[in-house]
């Protein structure tokens, strides 16, 4: 940081030399059509931009350039420091006056911006922090509480319990679990992603590959929702990091199916749109409120309803974050006939030539 501060510095100072060099030629090119006062008013400019850009040495250093270069080559006698009108001397100290003035007064301002910068900072930092407590204090509350109670009937009544009553208060425990662990998971994640500690491993693939995989690990979550697929058989290869662009997508075939009715269609879709390829995944449910579409990628945000149907309200945020990683866009609108679209885009490449076969000849 320090360094930093250094170098604006230096640069103000540099500035300060050119600005003074530019404005003598301008002057010495105009000094046989104005009268030299005004010549000393176009030394004005480039103390007060020096002023309201660098600090008050560099203002104060560009005046005092300013100042000398006028006196030598300006006012009478030419080349020599004298000055033979005393009123000279009044612009002299106008000018460096100007100059410490407005510096000032910019270095004011500058203390001012980063205060209230700090300051926003600051609630956004809590902000986040309180909504990141309650969002995980929500969602891990349930999962404790039906943890707590199952592995405490098996403490207490296990002998007592039937082989099915046992394998059922198992099966929640194991399942209540899991869902902790994608809490976490997603909290881990998009720390990953905000912090840059995520290197993309780009390759060749195709969409379809893609679906399928993430249909196959989402089965028994999409169960109870029609499931149609609309993926051209010339869709091109897109070259991407497979697993993140598996995790996007299965966030949000996830978040259609947990905010739309049990036997609602989710449709997913592809298509290409000039040198990107659009990917959509549609529901048909109730859809969202329209202040939902601007912040529905935001971190922890929930939308009307949303409590009841659990998510830390990362998901999508993990989304935006990869789509973005992979210089795409993302975004979410409604659908004509109700439901939302969650549409993505990914940039497509120039796909590598399939090597020639070779084939042996007879001699």
């Amino acid at each position: 940081m320090a360094a930093l501060r250094y170098s604006w510095r230096m640069k103000g100072y540099a500035w300060a030399v050119v600005a003074t060099a530019a404005c003598t030629v301008a002057g010495l090119a105009l000094r046989s059509h104005i009268d030299p006062v005004n010549i000393a008013m176009l030394y004005l400019l480039p103390v007060v931009v020096v002023a309201l850009r660098y600090n008050r040495g560099a203002a104060a250093a560009t005046a005092l350039l300013c100042v000398l270069a006028f006196d030598v080559l300006f006012v009478p006698p030419y080349l020599s420091f004298a000055v033979n009108d005393a009123q000279y001397l009044v612009t002299f100290v106008i000018m460096l006056a100007v100059g410490l003035v407005i510096s000032g007064l910019a270095e004011s301002a500058r203390r001012a911006g980063t205060a209230r910068a700090a300051a926003a900072l600051d609630a956004e930092t809590e902000r986040v922090r309180s909504a990141l407590l309650s969002s995980i204090s929500h969602d891990l509350r349930t999962p404790l509480a039906v943890m707590s109670g199952a592995s405490s009937s098996l403490v207490e009544n296990g002998e007592r319990l039937g082989a099915a009553e046992r394998r059922a208060l198992a099966e929640s425990i194991f399942q209540q679990s899991g869902a902790m662990a994608e809490v976490m998971g997603n909290v881990l994640q998009m720390t990953r992603l905000e912090t840059g500690a995520i290197t993309l491993q780009r390759d060749w693939t195709s969409l379809g590959e893609i679906a399928g995989s993430v249909l196959d690990r989402l089965a028994a979550r999409l169960a109870q929702h029609r499931v149609m697929l609309d993926l051209p058989a010339d869709l091109p290869l897109v070259r991407v990091d497979a697993t993140l662009i598996e995790q996007a997508l299965g966030n949000l075939l996830e978040n259609a199916a947990r905010h739309t009715p049990a036997g609602t269609l989710v449709r997913l879709r592809a298509a290409r749109r000039d040198a990107e390829l659009l990917v959509s995944v549609e529901d048909f449910g109730p859809g969202l409120e329209p202040a939902d579409f601007a912040r529905v990628f935001a971190k922890f945000h929930r939308g009307a309803g949303e409590n009841a149907a659990g998510g830390i309200g990362l998901g999508l945020s993990i989304c935006r974050a990869i789509v973005l990683l992979h210089q795409g866009s993302i975004w979410a609108e409604q659908l004509p006939g109700g439901g939302t679209a969650f549409r993505f885009t990914l940039p497509l490449e120039q796909a590598p030539s399939p090597p020639a076969e070779e084939t042996a000849q007879e001699p």
